[in-house]
């Protein structure tokens, strides 16, 4: 038996890694990668290395066992369709006989279009009739304070958001929830609600930047139409820059407040709050 966490090299799937080799022995984590080189450090702690990818499907032939407990973390190909991909694990999965199917996906109060591929794959997992857990993250505090600079430089943040709420938590917070679902017991056709403890608006945000940094800092709301502009006029291609002033929409709208208290349940401590992780982006 061994646990298999797909995407291991991305953000989250080498948190979910790193915390997975604290609590099991490494000969039975699987790490699946597109790029083997990348994974380097963790052959050489004794991971399996599977290479697959999710636009191969024969790729994945041999990846799976019975009994195996496997992470889908979603696909971050948003042109290439990711419900296809996500679903090319799924068959694999079943293929071979997996004791439990884990998917990253998104709160289920989430209408913006980020969450249709989402939604879309949580349907084929829910057809397949595989043991299942829905890990429905939140937003991450790292979404934010991984790109300081330009509300740095320009002593504003700039969001569609108006004065809506979001409850995020760090990278680290959702690896710890999907590693207790991997390695506990009972998690079987679950669906988890996922996010921070404190719900925070970006006025709030603002001006714990100001009081980390000593600068001040405004939040500027914009219209999504505006944000949309700005995130293409930095480089963004089009479609993701609508995604993303979309989640913004979503946020104004409160979809992203998430109550249930899965994520401090399950991980057994409290969510990073936002101010941690901007503390540590400014040390960084």
């Amino acid at each position: 038996m061994s646990i298999v966490v797909t995407g291991a090299t991305g953000h989250l799937g080498r948190h979910v890694v790193e915390q997975l080799l604290e609590k099991v022995p490494a000969e039975q984590v699987t790490a699946v990668v597109r790029t083997p080189e990348k994974a380097a450090d963790f052959a050489e702690k004794g991971v399996r290395i599977a290479v697959a990818d999710y636009n191969s499907p024969e790729t994945f032939d041999k990846v799976f066992a019975a009994g195996d407990k496997v992470l889908l973390i979603s696909g971050n190909e948003f042109d290439k369709g990711r419900p296809v991909q996500h679903q090319v694990v799924i068959d694999a999965a079943k293929a071979a006989g997996v004791a439990l199917l884990a998917y990253t996906s998104a709160p289920g109060s989430l209408t913006a279009a980020l969450a249709d591929d989402h939604r879309a794959t949580e349907k084929v997992l829910l057809a397949s009739g595989l043991p299942y857990s829905l890990l429905r993250n939140g937003w991450y505090n790292e979404n934010y304070t991984e790109n300081l600079a330009p509300a740095l430089e320009h002593g504003a943040v700039v969001q569609a958001a108006g004065d809506g709420r979001i409850s995020t938590a760090s990278r680290a917070d959702y690896a710890a929830a999907a590693v207790a679902v991997l390695t506990g017991e009972g998690h079987e056709n679950t669906t988890y609600e996922l996010g921070g403890d404190e719900p925070w608006g970006f006025a709030e945000y603002a001006a714990e930047l100001s009081r980390q940094t000593g600068k001040e800092i405004a939040y500027n709301a914009v219209p999504v139409e505006v944000y949309t502009e700005i995130l293409t006029g930095v480089g963004l291609p089009a479609p993701l820059a609508g995604i993303l002033a979309g989640v913004d929409a979503s946020i104004e709208k409160g979809e992203l407040v998430v109550t249930s208290g899965d994520l401090a349940r399950l991980t057994g401590r409290p969510a990073t709050p936002i101010a941690e992780s901007i503390a540590v982006a400014l040390k960084g």
